[in-house]
């Protein structure tokens, strides 16, 4: 066995002990999906005190490294993180965001004409939340699933059957093991399986966008200022990243409609980065691409219950929002946090009791309904052509920012994504 093989196999042991031919695993929650939300839920739970297994479709060598978006976890997501014993190996490469700047530039002439910063320091918080690379976010949380006792991760695995029983659930994976379990969570995804088997249905409509995705460094430092510019087709994002070679450096978030999309997509780096000052209208200096670019199309989703038998959805398995405000992967934490609360409870109760499932549900779609529907029209609004729905944008912007009781409410529910 040549060292590299070896060493892997080492770390499949570590991350995954349970033979390969064992027929039946047992566990207290399994939860299908091991991305962000699957991982930070297998934590999670372990600091409630179950034992976890993660099954995740990627292979064991994967540590996302094709994935160049980031993610703003708001102080409630941290929290979360925290209590899974995760948040500590993050915070060397996350970024704070201590102010949300709003920049209207709507009008006739590509020039700002409004802008409007929500500080943290009003709501007497250091920071609204830190921006962490998901590779970042991915690779700490796989290692704190590895040094714990109670979790386990199997790699290059996925969920192909499940079956609800009144004392059980239990799933077939596809290498031919059987996991029983007290409750079954779905994180695997906006076409999760888990969810269809379970005979949930959902909702999806599309927007005509796609979001470019890209790092870059610029002149004018960014100050831990997260910046939203609104003129038509969609926001575009500035969202702090920790300094690059000396530099200042913003993760990209472009909303556009999908034709203009695969043009940007196709130009150089230096064609690109001009489109993209124009668009800013040099309010960061000259821009310098520092990484390859992503493109995925923006959907809006949300599953019509959040429960079905032994099963739960989570994240994107039961909902999906355009990338505005950080609410996508908080609205997840948020589900995670109110199930693993739950699940704390109940004490010697069985944790995939229908009333208990129940009462997950009770708690969190109505939070789910009503931030998929705000991101919606906040988009809707965003993507407006005409002058006139741009200019009564303008105006609630105005409102929204200089009075401060509503001003402080915005902030508020921005901040309660996760809770």
């Amino acid at each position: 066995m040549s060292p590299d093989a070896a060493a892997r196999a080492v770390e499949a042991a570590r991350v995954a002990p349970y033979p390969s031919d064992m027929a039946t695993l047992e566990t207290d929650i399994l939860i299908a999906g091991g991305g962000i939300a699957g991982l930070a839920a297998a934590a999670r739970f372990s600091a409630a005190g179950q034992r976890a297994i993660v099954v995740d479709p990627a292979p064991e060598t994967s540590g996302g490294g094709d994935d160049l978006r980031t993610t703003a976890f708001l102080q409630p997501s941290v929290r979360t993180l925290e209590q899974a014993g995760a948040w500590a190996a993050m915070a060397p490469d996350a970024a704070p965001l201590t102010t949300m700047r709003l920049v209207d530039a709507g009008g006739r002439d590509r020039v700002p004409r409004e802008q409007a910063d929500f500080v943290a320091s009003e709501m007497k918080t250091g920071a609204f939340g830190w921006n962490v690379p998901n590779k970042s976010a991915r690779a700490a949380l796989r290692d704190r699933l590895a040094a714990l006792d109670t979790t386990s991760l199997i790699p290059g695995t996925r969920v192909v059957d499940v079956i609800s029983r009144s004392s059980e659930g239990m799933a077939r994976l596809s290498d031919g093991r059987w996991v029983h379990a007290k409750l079954i969570v779905a994180a695997d995804g906006r076409d999760s399986y888990v969810r269809d088997r379970a005979g949930i249905k959902r909702r999806r409509w599309h927007y005509g966008q796609k979001a470019l995705v890209f790092p870059i460094t610029h002149e004018v430092p960014h100050e831990s200022v997260s910046t939203e510019i609104h003129r038509t087709g969609g926001p575009l994002t500035l969202v702090p990243m920790p300094n690059r070679d000396g530099s200042s450096c913003s993760a990209v978030v472009w909303m556009v409609p999908a034709q203009r999309a695969h043009v940007l997509a196709e130009l150089d780096d230096a064609a690109l980065a001009t489109e993209l000052t124009a668009e800013t209208m040099g309010l960061f200096g000259a821009l310098t691409i520092v990484g390859d670019r992503a493109c995925w199309p923006i959907i809006g989703q949300v599953a019509d219950r959040l429960v079905s038998g032994r099963v739960a959805l989570v994240a994107e398995a039961a909902h999906v929002v355009p990338p505005i405000g950080a609410q996508g992967l908080n609205m997840s934490l948020g589900d995670i946090e109110c199930l693993a609360q739950l699940v704390e409870s109940a004490g010697n109760q069985d944790i995939g009791a229908p009333v208990l499932l129940a009462r997950y549900e009770a708690r969190r779609m109505p939070e789910i309904l009503g931030r998929v529907a705000g991101v919606h029209v906040l988009n809707r609004f965003a993507q407006a052509e005409p002058q006139p729905i741009r200019d009564l944008r303008l105006l609630g912007l105005r409102t929204i920012s200089r009075v401060a009781p509503i001003r402080q409410l915005a902030m508020r529910l921005g901040l309660g994504a996760a809770g």
